[in-house]
């Protein structure tokens, strides 16, 4: 029996692919391979579940599809070496179809997760290739991500699909040692996910609600490993403070709404009341970390019941603090928006002019936007408007690109006013 396609058959590809990959990789002990043939199945899906409707069992469905490529590979591979050992060799590895439900882990996401930050990659190249596989992200939103070219990050991927297949890592739980090498890279990889899905880079949608839902289980499944880590609980922390917005960030067609402008009420109390406790949890620890005080920022501003009330001068403490921490030209964009807030949208503005020569933030989106709100805070609404098209151009965000839009021709028609 199958289900119709619809809206949500998508999502659920997205979903299912980390748990098919982690099965078939599990099986056949070669992630790059296992991450082809997935690819393929998904293509597969894409191609027939529309016309066909959706399997009754969707995930069993696509590592049957998955391990039948594999299994052809394996047999090409055989006839082309003619070992003498071949048919028993073949014997081990097909992969009879009423074990395929069976065959998966809950625990194969996880255990993807920290195979692909291996010490065999750089680091760029472990996140991309673990958001890749893990998180569900296309080129294209890893690309946006790492403010890098598709093109250069396509090929950034397929050099870590070779490392890994060259470095022969097993498929399993790391060692106490190699989890502490690659923790930095797995709550990177997090961290991004959970962006995308958040703020998605991409398309009509605003958020992505199903990366962001994956970054918070991974985290949590993280957190179980290591429960003592306060960058872990931090980061936690910061996703469900952050998360908690998510029902006032858009309005019934989907525009995207400021956190000065929502509903507050709206706002996901349990989930706040969580990272709150998870981040008082953390810092109690001692070590102040990148995560730990991106979230005791969005601690300050779930705290105020009116945009009003925020405390923005404890906001800039903590982006000075983060600064020293964890320097980088995003910081120093929210920092420019911080001192605005506190010292003047002038202020705000002299700090943003360090950014033009970053080639980091060269042509992004989000520099135009907020030299636009602070233009538009000092009077200067000809610049405001100006930059805020600039910004609209930029973006592939459809909502933000109506945002944008949409503010400018509010500015516009105040000026003629």
């Amino acid at each position: 029996m199958t289900k119709p396609w619809d809206a949500t058959s998508e999502h659920l590809l997205r979903e299912l692919a980390p748990l098919v990959l982690g099965a078939v990789a599990r099986r056949f002990r070669d992630f790059s391979s296992a991450e082809d043939a997935v690819q393929e199945a998904m293509i597969a899906a894409f191609t027939q579940w529309p016309q066909e409707g959706v399997p009754e069992n969707p995930r069993g469905w696509l590592i049957q599809v998955a391990s039948r490529r594999m299994t052809d590979q394996v047999r090409s591979e055989i006839a082309r070496r003619e070992r003498e050992t071949a048919v028993g060799r073949e014997a081990d590895i097909v992969v009879p179809t009423v074990e395929i439900e069976s065959d998966v882990d809950p625990d194969d996401t996880l255990i993807l997760l920290f195979m692909c930050c291996h010490s065999a990659l750089t680091s760029s190249s472990a996140i991309a290739l673990t958001l890749r596989a893990v998180g569900g992200l296309s080129t294209a939103e890893i690309a946006n991500a790492f403010l890098v070219p598709e093109a250069t990050m396509a090929q950034r991927i397929s050099r870590a699909k070779q490392s890994i297949k060259a470095s022969r890592v097993p498929f399993r739980l790391p060692t106490l040692q190699e989890r502490a090498e690659r923790l930095p890279a797995v709550l990177h990889v997090l961290y991004l996910t959970f962006n995308e899905g958040y703020v998605s880079s991409i398309g009509a949608h605003l958020q992505r609600l199903d990366l962001a839902r994956e970054a918070i289980r991974l985290t949590r499944a993280v957190k179980a490993l290591l429960p003592e880590d306060a960058e872990v609980t931090g980061l936690l922390a910061l996703m469900l403070l952050t998360d908690a917005r998510r029902d006032a960030r858009s309005g019934p067609d989907e525009e995207l709404i400021p956190l000065d402008r929502q509903d507050r009420t709206l706002w996901d109390r349990a989930e706040i009341s969580e990272g709150t406790e998870l981040l008082t949890a953390a810092l109690s620890k001692g070590s102040v970390g990148l995560y730990q005080l991106q979230a005791a920022i969005a601690a300050v501003h779930d705290e105020a019941s009116r945009a009003e009330d925020t405390d923005w001068p404890q906001i800039l403490a903590l982006y000075e603090l983060l600064k020293r921490v964890a320097p980088s030209p995003m910081v120093t964009l929210n920092h420019a928006i911080a001192v605005a807030m506190v010292h003047g949208p002038s202020k705000g503005l002299e700090l943003l002019r360090t950014l033009d020569t970053d080639a980091r933030l060269s042509g992004h989106y989000r520099v135009d936007a907020v030299r636009a709100h602070l233009l538009e805070m000092v009077g200067d609404y000809e610049s405001a408007i100006k930059h805020y098209r600039i910004a609209a151009s930029r973006t592939t965000s459809i909502p933000e690109q109506n945002y944008l839009m949409t503010q400018a021709a509010r500015l516009a028609e105040r000026r003629l006013g």
